[in-house]
């Protein structure tokens, strides 16, 4: 069911300067700020040979990384998202399977324009996992 890791998201407190240090001082192909509204995120993706990095800012008042930079005020790793071929079929199996689905358990459109879930961090070692379809 799980394929390829498709990215590593890092929330950070200041978007231009992780992506500078990305840019700058790791030589990385580092792409524009995209807003996201229906997550409350603003990202930033660094194309790796292997996999991706998204960088998390947050997007208003009521975004999920506030409360998450507000217990770690420098920033760090926030989730890792997993590529699945079905994601209502990987759903239904998690769910089988007794994990949770967070939100309302139906799909949301990611950044990269395709269907997101994403699952408990309780069920899985204290990691939010989000599976993106391909």
């Amino acid at each position: 069911m799980i394929g390829k890791l498709n990215h590593v998201a890092i929330a950070v407190p200041d978007l231009d300067a992780a992506a500078a240090t990305y840019r700058d001082t790791l030589g990385a192909n580092v792409g524009a700020p995209q807003d996201e509204p229906d997550h409350g995120v603003t990202v930033v993706f660094i194309e790796l040979p292997n996999t991706k990095i998204e960088l998390l800012h947050p997007l208003g008042e009521d975004s999920p990384i506030n409360g998450f930079l507000a217990k770690n005020p420098s920033g760090g790793i926030h989730h890792m998202c997993f590529e699945v071929d079905d994601i209502i079929a990987a759903r239904d199996h998690l769910v089988a399977s007794g994990a949770r689905v967070l939100g309302d358990g139906n799909p949301k459109t990611g950044a990269h324009g395709k269907p997101v879930l994403f699952l408990h961090p309780k069920d899985f070692n204290g990691t939010l996992i989000e599976l993106e379809e391909v």
